[in-house]
């Protein structure tokens, strides 16, 4: 199947795409979020010429043949345009053949269990923790992720003492029968890292995401290396080389790849399979409720060695303002502190159309 036209409808914190196919087939998907309206020029200017009226049966092939046309532009904006189309791909496949993405994968339709994931550090643990109680006791959530240090931190705290705090309190304030798992957005430096990790391990977290600067895969591994809690990462690399390299060197004990980051699915399926090949489980990182998490959903009721559970974003209008009023009707809702993946062809939503009025249009076609 080719395609003949690929469409955008974008603002800049959400992009929306559109394929059709020489046989009029249509699907949606979405390049990812931050700076979308820049990714849709570039999905338009460095995508589009290399991948209309081209077969797309092999998708790998085709995605590998954009990569090596634009290999010059190595980095993040290209695969994130290239996500969209994607994504855009596997909604068509599976509306031509009415299953869903999951099953197209090999998966089944159902449930996943959700981790409710908070996305601040400008709060008080008391008052992070009075919030997830309010979420474990109304929709039954048993799995919390917290965040740890500030951003990218050079080893500060968001304020001083703020992580000593927040990890005691988050296990004394929901107790011991639900998972804890803390984020520290590459923050720390290996031996703040791994005084941290103790921390962590006595009181029982499970999961100790992005200790160290991303990019430094030999300061994870250190750190990894020296606890007990399973360190992860992976949610900022979109090249597959660096995947091979840091699932080879065991730099993290869970793999956690961005959909839309990566590239789409079909990349996070290679690298999916890297870590199965190495016995790792996959974790992605999904962390706004745009179509990035509906993706995870569909991909980790497919692959075989699926995490513990989904990142599910906590976060309201506050924080992700643009997250709403994007679907006909939501494909978000929890219950017993599960999301659920229905049998509907392809991705199984529909974009609104009030919301594709508002955004900006534009058209790539043959001619």
């Amino acid at each position: 199947m080719k395609l003949k036209s690929i469409e955008t409808f974008t603002t800049p914190d959400v992009g929306f795409v559109r394929v059709t196919a020489e046989d009029g087939s249509q699907g949606w998907g979405q390049v990812s979020t931050y700076h979308s309206d820049i990714t849709c020029q570039i999905l338009h200017r460095q995508v589009a010429p290399h991948v209309l009226d081209k077969d797309t049966t092999d998708l790998d092939d085709l995605l590998d043949i954009v990569a090596e046309r634009e290999h010059k532009f190595p980095g993040s904006y290209l695969r994130r345009a290239m996500a969209g189309v994607d994504t855009a791909i596997w909604d068509m496949r599976g509306k031509q053949q009415g299953k869903s993405v999951a099953e197209l994968l090999g998966g089944t339709p159902g449930l996943i269990r959700a981790y409710a994931s908070s996305m601040k550090r400008d709060i008080t643990p008391k008052d992070e923790a009075a919030r997830l109680i309010h979420l474990r006791d109304t929709q039954g959530f048993d799995a919390f992720k917290v965040r740890a240090g500030a951003e990218v931190g050079r080893d500060k705290d968001e304020w001083p003492g703020r992580t000593e705090d927040i990890i005691p309190t988050m296990r004394r304030a929901l107790g011991d029968d639900v998972d804890l798992l803390i984020d520290a957005n590459s923050c720390y430096s290996p031996d703040r890292a791994i005084e941290v990790g103790h921390m962590l391990q006595d009181n029982g977290f499970t999961h100790f995401e992005e200790p160290c600067p991303y990019w430094e895969l030999e300061q994870t591994k250190q750190v990894t290396d020296a606890l007990d809690i399973d360190v992860t990462g992976g949610e900022q690399d979109c090249d597959l080389p660096t995947w091979k390299r840091m699932i080879d060197m065991r730099a993290v004990d869970i793999v956690q790849p961005d959909i839309l980051y990566l590239g789409g699915i079909s990349r996070t399926l290679r690298v999916a399979k890297m870590a199965a090949a190495a016995g790792l489980p996959v974790t992605p990182h999904c962390a706004n409720w745009s179509l990035v998490t509906l993706f995870t959903m569909h991909l980790l009721r497919a692959i075989p060695n699926a995490g513990k559970y989904l990142e599910f974003s906590i976060e309201g209008p506050d924080y992700y303002p643009w997250q709403y009023d994007l679907f006909v009707q939501s494909p978000y809702g929890i219950e017993n502190g599960q999301a659920r993946v229905t049998d509907a062809p392809g991705w199984g939503v529909e974009i609104s159309p009030d919301w594709l009025a508002r955004s900006a249009y534009q058209i790539s076609t043959l001619e």
